[in-house]
């Protein structure tokens, strides 16, 4: 089973959810593609430090959801979502992979391929709107476009980068798929 990115629902508005997200890690990676070719470009390195291309910061433990391989690097277990938002740039994507919550700064693995990056994302009070289907920049655009329009009718105000959400591996028959729209409002 997945580990999913924890969350606590604080209220529910017409058009969303209002949630409370606890600070977590993520490990990232800057794409310059479109849409749809950004995650597909950052899948490979980022799975590759989940995978083992990386160098462990601390001996193993038996809570640790991780294995430990004899050069010194961890498998780090798969966590939902994965997270897609707008780069620094026109046409550039953060792509990021949600750490387990059992690691901190200290002890997750350092990566291997310089474009990986990890960072702590901070505690946020952020607007979700959940729906199942395909993965295209159209789908999640329309549904970012609801999301920013419920949270000003609700008097929220918006603070900072929509987030793309997939949880679905891309095999999954698409009207099963999980999506999410997220978006960080002032608390």
């Amino acid at each position: 089973m997945t580990e999913q990115q924890p969350y606590r629902v604080v209220s529910r508005h017409p058009g969303f959810e209002l949630r409370r997200y606890p600070a977590h890690l993520v490990a990232e990676m800057q794409i310059q593609a479109s849409f749809t070719r950004a995650p597909i470009e950052a899948f490979r390195p980022l799975a590759a430090y989940v995978g083992g291309a990386n160098r462990a910061r601390h001996p193993i433990g038996p809570s640790t959801p991780a294995t430990s391989a004899s050069d010194g690097s961890e498998k780090i277990a798969m966590t939902v979502p994965v997270v897609q938002v707008e780069g620094e740039w026109p046409g550039a994507y953060l792509v990021q992979f949600v750490m387990p919550a059992t690691f901190t700064a200290a002890t997750l693995p350092e990566p291997v391929d310089a474009r990986v990056r990890i960072r702590e994302i901070p505690a946020q009070l952020a607007a979700a709107i959940r729906f199942s289907g395909r993965w295209t920049e159209q789908a999640f655009s329309q549904r970012a476009t609801m999301l920013g329009r419920s949270v000003t009718a609700a008097g929220l105000q918006p603070t900072g980068a929509i987030r793309y959400a997939r949880f679905d591996l891309p095999w999954k028959p698409w009207f099963l798929r999980r999506n999410e729209v997220v978006l960080p409002v002032v608390e």
